[in-house]
């Protein structure tokens, strides 16, 4: 479990580097190396018999090698879509729920048949395929550090201060989203992580828990699909909206599995589930796209991953303290459902605190133009009687 929950806070952790890198040298090496490295950790992890190496080959090195790989993905679709970037990023996203379903049932055949450490090489077929797709990632939007690099093929280092853009923090409803976020995630992920385990302690081995993972996986693609085309017709930050409705659903979700005393029950509980996290996931980047703009979205998105990170670890190894504790999971189900409620509050306003800062920015130009013309005006007024001799002068 461990494990599993260190590399799954390190995909989110090392986000702030990768979004540097990709600022830094583009969307394609990053991608490409981040698939090499993921692929290399994979491949090791199958030839450990003990679990400690397993801390560094899958918990690190095949973590960071995702999130290397998976960063990039986000960022170039700004490059070639605008208009309809919310469905591209659900069509796009929607792949992960794809093999959400196909997975759990492909792994189960490949376990029984080949063993754990075959399984693992088998899967490295697919980082292979990611290596590839990474060559295809081809930045359409000029890059203002690629402008200041001066010719091409030639790489100047650029100062600090560029290197890592804390500007994004300066614009106020991005604060909010970057902290509100990690805020509803302390217990987003712990019916994730615990619901298998709930089953098997409350129905036994007499129900199928794969269902559960195949209705989270086939709803959360329909939700990614359907929001995603939604979000683009939606104006601007109120795209925060559906974000606040996923949230409260998901918390509620959480907080009715305890109550589900009939299998029939958490399976629409799942459906429900799988539907809001599709949304939460596929208008991420959209709402990064009209908080901070194209030229910095890269880092934003890194520095909401990195801070996503910490209650992505922690959350549900609390949840598995307080089981070994109560004996239940119930206590750690209903408390998972509130940070999902108070983030939702929190993104409410960011919509309102956007509009202001928007009204403001519309301000600063006018007052700019206005004593720009101001000054011109005075000029002309001193230059005039100095310009008059010298005009005599000349016709003279």
């Amino acid at each position: 479990a461990w494990v599993n929950s260190l590399s799954m806070g390190m995909v989110f952790f090392c986000s702030p580097i990768v979004s540097i890198f990709t600022d830094l040298f583009g969307c394609r090496k990053v991608a490409v190396i981040g698939a090499a490295v993921g692929l290399a950790g994979l491949l090791s992890s199958s030839f450990v018999s003990t679990i400690e190496p397993l801390y560094f080959t899958y918990g690190i090195l095949f973590a960071c090698g995702c999130s290397f790989a998976y960063q990039p993905s986000l960022v170039i679709l700004g490059h070639y879509f605008k208009k309809r970037l919310g469905l591209v990023n659900g069509i796009v996203t929607a792949g992960s729920s794809l093999f959400t379903v196909s997975l759990p049932f492909l792994l189960r055949v490949l376990l029984d048949s080949i063993g754990l450490y075959n399984t693992l090489r088998v899967l490295c077929i697919l980082m292979f395929v990611l290596f590839l797709a990474g060559f295809t990632y081809k930045p359409l939007v000029s890059n203002a550090k690629d402008k200041e690099g001066g010719k091409k093929g030639k790489f100047r280092f650029p100062p600090g201060k560029k290197i890592c853009n804390f500007s994004v923090f300066k614009v106020l409803s991005y604060r909010i989203w970057a902290f509100g976020i990690p805020a509803a995630l302390f217990g987003y992920f712990v019916p994730y992580v615990h619901l298998m385990k709930h089953v098997k302690d409350r129905f036994g081995d007499s129900v199928p828990e794969e269902v559960l993972l195949l209705c989270l996986g086939i709803t959360s693609g329909v939700g990614r699909l359907v929001f995603g085309r939604v979000a683009d017709y939606i104006p601007g930050a109120k795209k925060v909206y559906l974000q606040v409705a996923s949230f409260f659903f998901i918390g509620l979700m959480s907080m009715m599995i305890p109550l589900c005393h009939v299998f029939g029950g958490l399976i629409a509980v799942c459906l429900f589930m799988g539907l809001f996290d599709g949304c939460f996931i596929c208008i991420m980047a959209p709402i990064a796209f009209e908080l901070v703009g194209a030229q910095d979205v890269s880092q934003a998105i890194g520095f909401l991953l990195g801070l996503m990170s910490v209650p992505m670890t922690v959350g549900p190894p609390i949840a598995g303290l307080l089981r070994d504790h109560l004996g239940t999971y119930d206590v750690a189900f209903y408390l998972a459902g509130v940070p999902p409620l108070v983030g939702g509050a929190i993104l409410c306003f960011i919509p309102w605190v956007h509009e202001r800062q928007k009204l403001k920015e519309r301000a600063k130009p006018l007052d700019g133009e206005t004593t720009e013309k101001m000054l011109e005006n005075e000029s002309t007024l001193v230059s005039d009687p100095m310009e008059k001799p010298v005009r005599e002068m000349e016709s003279g």
